[in-house]
């Protein structure tokens, strides 16, 4: 991998992905180069696996999500894997992705996606499930599954949607156009572009900033910005109830009485 930066120490071993920890800041790096880091199954369950031990793990302040080598973030699913599939098989592999890519939605820690190259497919789909974007000034997004005639399998869809809007979705689902990364931030699929020797610290830099307001406060954020696009949902009830459940944690004891004190909080994790 060669994000210009130095590599935190690996603390869990797994086949297709490094999971590192550094400063509480965990990294989740796509680690197939040789395949521009294609998605198999196996790939997108470690992907999970990783970001359920981060969630779990109480010295992790957030995570970051990128891609190993110079050329990609990840440039799509691994076809070769998939090529033969059944319906139902086809159906399956959709399903497990979007299970995958929910967990990542909803985790009550920040989850960042570092694009450094090419995000595409199954990666598009990926950075998308993720809170927040941070694209390098080499990345390019594009959901191309028209061209095998195919649609997009782990929530591109419906992502996509909500990113920029039905119209767009609609012109780049169907055309297969590339977005790059000046026009991902103007249509709003991306917070920030950086230079490639920046991504990573600007990944860091968010996490850390996010990890001084109020764990208990980002969780309820993540569940009531979750309600809006949740059919069935109703944002504003989820909204009430979060606000009323704040007003049971420390942590809001500690945010009001720091206020009125004229001092920083200190939340604890």
């Amino acid at each position: 991998m060669n994000n210009n930066i130095s590599t935190p120490e690996v603390t869990t071993t797994f086949t297709n992905i490094l999971a590192a920890t550094d400063g509480g800041i965990m990294t989740i790096t796509v680690n197939r180069p040789d395949k521009l880091n294609a998605l198999n199954h196996l790939t997108i369950q470690e992907i999970g696996k990783a970001v359920n031990n981060g969630m779990n793990d109480s010295s992790v302040k957030g995570i970051i999500i990128t891609g190993s080598g110079e050329k990609a973030f990840v440039a799509g699913a691994d076809i070769s894997e998939f090529a033969k599939y059944s319906p139902e098989e086809a159906r399956k592999l959709s399903i497990d992705g979007q299970q995958v890519f929910r967990s990542i939605e909803i985790c009550s820690k920040p989850v960042i996606a570092a694009v450094n190259g090419f995000a595409l497919g199954g990666g598009c789909e990926l950075a998308m499930s993720c809170h927040l974007r941070i694209a390098s000034e080499n990345a390019k997004f594009g959901q191309p599954e028209v061209k095998l005639g195919l649609i997009p399998g782990y929530g591109g869809t419906q992502r996509m949607v909500q990113l920029i809007g039905k119209s767009k979705a609609m012109e780049y689902l169907m055309t297969s156009d590339m977005i790059d990364a000046k026009t991902a931030l103007e249509l709003g699929l991306v917070n920030y572009v950086t230079s490639r020797e920046t991504l990573l610290e600007k990944c860091k830099e968010l996490i850390n900033k996010i990890s001084g307001m109020s764990p208990e406060a980002i969780s309820g954020i993540v569940k009531c910005v979750d309600a809006y696009f949740t059919p069935g949902m109703d944002g504003f009830k989820m909204e009430a109830d979060e606000f009323g459940k704040c007003f049971t944690k420390e942590d809001s004891k500690e945010g009001i009485g720091a206020f009125l004190e004229k001092r920083k909080p200190e939340f604890k994790r």
